[in-house]
């Protein structure tokens, strides 16, 4: 029994912890204080009716008691008293503490025929035949009651004069027991309407709340969390509102994981664009055609190009088959590539067995053309690795020449940096009119290379277009290689 009691207390305090850690949720405080307050309007809506009847029959049971008085005074009248000595009779009659303070006796004129105690504030004359009047005083203290003249064969009006204190204050305990009481019986409702409502209402609701809050965290990560209103399992509107709130989870998750499986292959298909892009284009070229389409074009006062031609191309096509010539030439060309982006220089195209770099451009240096003649030179010596399928070297013709161009890009497809301008004419020419695995200079390009490196002096020779022009081939450095190979800073494109 002591458990069963120990047990049943546990619970209830449990349940009022659970309910006042309720009213911390702004939703149950407001539930809770509607719900108390509309039980308390109904209680006072019955109340003040209730009080009305009570105080009615206290009233009443004060005009009781004048009953008797008047029961005697009519006997004594009847049997032939003295009706100026019927009130004094009574007086002495009256008990201690009797409710009666005092009454009147008047004849139908208003003649006051006999009266003790206190005066009753009704007027003999104001009592009409057949008619009982009843006044309160104002303060409520004393209650008046008059008996009209045919109580007493149309001879006499008695008024008695009553103290209603104590039914002012029964009434007043008995307003605050009823008070008591209707707070005691709202509590209660109230109390059952939490915890009715923690279970059916409020719980559901903050724990769709946390639902909501882990799904706003949770949106974006691959797994997605497992929600408390997925167990609940009701089958009324909020489980309705659960189960959409789960489908629109899911639906939600699932869109954002296909988009940003579409971003991350977008970025990944981004990335190769790019990388490609920069592969055709340098790098400022390349941005710039990003941000406007049509001709892009620069003038550049001086820069250093170079041609580069293998030698007996044609023979050695009919000699391999065209997969292994052309993987050859892509090795030969790769080596070429990885040279002018250690020296900083911009490899513009290859046509065929021809391969053209430039230096300078599309960010200007000084070294443009020390740095050319160092690609030149790294290109005889790279190029000695390879054979032809006979065993002999591969041999280069390489051209060299300084001068002023412009380059940029064209056309809106297939787009391709390139040089115009007479200086390519002229490289080009210096290459086609050089000596295999030597390296042929114009004037313009010995201007700022000749101090530092020897040459032979070809002369005058007959150039294709352009006449008489003077040249020179490369034949090794001046100095110690060391002080040669520091005139030629890398310069990053």
């Amino acid at each position: 029994m002591v458990c069963s009691s120990a047990s049943l207390s546990r619970a209830m305090a449990s349940i009022l912890q659970s309910s006042v850690g309720l009213l911390r949720s702004r939703l149950s405080r407001r539930i809770v204080s509607w719900v108390f307050f509309s039980i308390v309007v109904i209680e006072v809506a019955i109340f003040i009716p209730a009080f009305g009847r009570r105080y009615r029959e206290k009233l009443g049971e004060l005009q009781n008691v004048s009953t008797e008085v008047l029961f005697t005074v009519k006997a004594s009248i009847m049997l032939g008293s003295d009706s100026s000595a019927v009130l004094g009779l009574i007086q002495q009659n009256l008990k201690p503490g009797s409710v009666i303070l005092g009454a009147t006796l008047c004849s139908l004129d208003g003649t006051v025929i006999d009266a003790f105690g206190e005066q009753p504030a009704i007027a003999c004359d104001a009592v009409q035949p057949g008619q009982v009047v009843r006044q309160l005083t104002d303060d409520r203290q004393r209650y008046d009651v008059a008996w009209p003249s045919d109580r007493f064969s149309n001879e006499y009006v008695l008024i008695v004069r009553h103290d209603a204190s104590s039914v002012i204050y029964e009434m007043q305990q008995y307003a605050l027991s009823i008070a008591g009481l209707v707070i005691i019986i709202s509590a209660f409702v109230t109390l059952v309407s939490i915890v009715m409502l923690e279970r059916i209402l409020i719980l559901p609701i903050l724990r769709l709340r946390d639902d909501l809050k882990r799904a706003g965290e949770a949106v974006s990560h691959d797994q997605p969390p497992q929600f408390q209103t997925q167990a609940m399992g009701r089958r009324d509107e909020l489980g309705e509102v659960s189960q959409a709130f789960c489908e629109m989870f899911e639906r939600v998750h699932r869109e954002i994981s296909d988009r940003k499986q579409a971003e991350q292959a977008l970025k990944v298909e981004q990335a190769k664009s790019e990388k490609l892009l920069r592969n055709i284009l340098p790098e400022m070229i390349a941005d710039q055609l990003k941000m406007e389409m049509g001709a892009i074009a620069s003038r550049f006062d001086e820069v250093t190009i170079l041609f580069a031609d293998i030698v007996d191309f044609t023979g050695l096509s009919t000699q391999m088959a065209p997969s292994e010539l052309v993987s050859v030439l892509n090795q030969v060309f790769s080596t070429f590539d990885a040279i002018a982006d250690t020296l900083g220089l911009e490899k513009i195209k290859t046509i065929g067995d021809a391969y053209m770099v430039v230096g300078g451009l599309p960010e200007p240096r000084p070294d443009h053309a020390a740095a050319i003649l160092e690609m030149a030179i790294q290109m005889l010596e790279t190029i000695q690795d390879f054979q032809r399928s006979d065993g002999s070297a591969f041999c280069l013709r390489i051209g060299i020449n300084t001068g002023p161009v412009v380059a940029g890009v064209i056309g809106i497809k297939k787009f391709s940096y390139d040089l115009w301008g007479d200086a390519v004419n002229v490289a080009s020419r210096m290459e086609s009119h050089g000596v295999v695995n030597r390296i042929q200079i114009s004037e313009s390009t010995y201007q700022h290379v000749g101090d530092r490196y020897a040459f032979e002096d070809r002369g005058l020779i007959d150039i294709k277009g352009r006449g008489k022009m003077h040249t020179y081939l490369f034949q090794g450095p001046q100095q110690p290689t060391t002080t040669a190979e520091a005139a030629v800073t890398p310069h990053s494109a």
